[in-house]
Formats: C-alpha cells, structure tokens, sequence
C-alpha cells in the first residue's frame, strides 16, 4: 500500500523498497502513524515431499525463538521437520522391509529342512 503524504517514513532508509513497506494508521487520538508492514515467509516444508508443514507457524528464522514448544512443531516422531503422510509411508517402509526379511529367513530355514 503507498504511504500516505501525511505520514513520515520510518528509520533512514527513505526507499520504498520491499523490506521497507509501511501502511499509514489512524490511532486514537487522531494522527496518521506508519506501521512496518513484515514480509511474508514461505514458512518451513517437507524435508521429503517439499509441501508446507501444516500446524507449524510461517514465520522468519530469528522470529521462532519468541515461540512456544507447541508452535514450532507437531507432536509426533520428524514433527516440524517431515509431513506426517510422509512419515507414514516411513514406517510402513520398515514394517515391510522388517516382514520381507523374516519371510526371507523362514524360507532358508524350510529350504534347510528339506
């Protein structure tokens, strides 16, 4: 949003640049102020499908120590890190390498009764 005229830039930097966007408000007692207007962040994704996370904030590296436990990640195993559809297909992965692997060994056992 442009910055009104009756309003004056905040800080040194005199630029409209796109860190530098202000959105001028009325306040009570009636004089027009600008507010900082902070970009938005893509937020933090996937580490294996590259979706956005789900229940986890969208906000700047720095700005995630100001949070609580619950709001920078999800309660679960790779929460904050991993979607839980991927984590699921994770341990469905294991389950069936773990199955693949006793089914491999009855075999040789039953081959070795013969």
């Amino acid at each position: 949003m442009a910055l009104d005229n009756r309003t004056v830039r905040l800080g040194r930097q005199p630029y409209n640049t796109k860190s530098n966007k202000t959105k001028p408000i009325k306040t009570p007692g009636g004089r027009l102020v600008p507010h900082k207007i902070v970009k938005k962040t893509k937020g933090p994704v996937c580490g294996d499908c590259k979706v956005s996370l789900p229940g986890v904030k969208h906000l700047k590296g720095s700005k995630y120590r100001n949070l609580k436990k619950r709001e920078r990640t999800v309660g679960r195993k790779y929460g904050g890190t991993v979607c839980g559809g991927c984590v699921r297909t994770r341990i469905v992965r294991a389950f069936l390498l773990e199955e693949q692997k006793a089914v491999k060994k009855l075999m040789q056992e039953r081959a070795a009764a013969k």
